[in-house]
């Protein structure tokens, strides 16, 4: 590709992802996906100093932790990074205000639907508020209670996922929500992908896997060598037997834990059903099953038990990169794919730059 051609082709994408860009403060409209254990301080600080949107992961943490784990974050990285936290942690506004007594600039609320009393705490502090909407009437709702942008994450994506792929929820709610930004998620791992979702209507994209590999994450070496080996089906959701005993839908590297899952299903719902244990307690015995799975997966290298946590596109990972690698991998094939475009493409690009009038959804 020409000089010219590449310059003509970012210049189309700067145009694309503009809004996001704005919304985020940053050089790319790319979200960090937030991954326990894995978003940590590093890797964070690297993918903004690169021009992306770093997101810490709370998950777990008590709010002394998240204040230290901020504070740790702010000392690598000048640039702009959110805070994702789980809206049915026990300690939720606690952590809000951490947020607000460090300055984060923006929140993300994961792990449920946040109440129009949340969306409020957030901005009252300073920030700005995002959550996720799995659905266009839950986008909807979910703006008129005070969102200022949402994520919308496809099956493809590693970790707790829903039912529907991101190329439909794309194509069912980007073009009737055009009030806030729009980040698309879930087995995003190549710039071409990025494209297609900008030129749907959304202002960025938001990606996790690709960066587990990263040089500046944490993520133990033997967790890393599963993710380069592994090819897109690997990448499985976690099945459940029993509509008696539901199972929230992990998608995760297969391993050895996943089968002593699938056996420690059978075994509870035998003992349910022989009268040894009652529902309730048999519901706790496969929700405990994981309990500190990721941890020593990522941690300590425990691939054989832990929990694997993988989109789909962990087969699009082939090695380890640094952050600014990955990047500049992603925004370079996002150009070749406008360039090839030529002229085409203009009305959509004009459609994705412009919002609605206020008001309209």
């Amino acid at each position: 590709m020409s000089t010219a051609s590449r310059a003509r082709a970012r210049a189309r994408l700067d145009r694309l992802w503009a809004r996001g860009r704005a919304f985020l403060g940053t050089r790319t409209a790319v979200m960090g996906g937030a991954m326990s254990w894995v978003s940590e301080r590093h890797l964070v600080s690297a993918i903004s100093n690169a021009g992306g949107f770093g997101v810490l992961a709370c998950g777990s943490m008590t709010p002394d932790q998240l204040a230290a784990e901020i504070a740790g974050t702010k000392a690598l990285t000048a640039e702009p990074f959110g805070v994702n936290l789980i809206n049915m942690h026990p300690e939720l506004d606690r952590l809000l205000d951490v947020c607000r007594e460090q300055a984060v600039g923006h929140v993300v609320i994961a792990g449920g639907f946040p109440s129009g009393a949340t969306l409020r705490r957030i901005k009252d502090g300073g920030a700005k508020a995002m959550a996720f909407a799995p659905t266009l009437v839950s986008g909807r709702r979910m703006v008129k209670q005070g969102a200022d942008a949402l994520v919308i994450e496809g099956t493809e994506a590693g970790g707790h996922i829903g039912p529907v792929s991101t190329t439909v929820l794309a194509q069912e709610i980007l073009p009737g929500l055009r009030e806030v930004p729009v980040f698309v998620a879930g087995g995003i791992g190549r710039g071409e992908a990025i494209v297609a979702a900008l030129e749907l209507g959304a202002a960025g994209v938001q990606i996790g896997t690709r960066f587990v590999c990263a040089t500046e994450s944490i993520a133990h070496p033997a967790f890393k060598q599963m993710f380069i080996r592994a090819s897109a089906r690997d990448a499985q959701a976690s099945v459940q037997i029993d509509p008696r005993f539901p199972v929230i839908p992990v998608r995760a590297l297969a391993n050895a834990g996943s089968k002593a899952f699938m056996d420690l299903q059978r075994a509870v719902i035998a003992k349910v059903d022989a009268g040894a244990l009652t529902r309730d307690e048999g519901l706790l015995e496969i929700e405990h099953f994981w309990a500190g799975a990721l941890r020593r997966a990522v941690i300590d290298g425990d691939v054989e038990s832990g929990s694997l946590m993988a989109g789909q596109s962990v087969g699009l990972v082939t090695r380890e990169q640094p952050v600014d690698d990955i990047l500049a991998e992603l925004i370079a094939q996002a150009e070749t794919a406008l360039a090839r475009r030529g002229g085409d493409g203009a009305s959509l690009e004009t459609a994705a730059e412009t919002p609605p009038a206020l008001g309209v959804l």
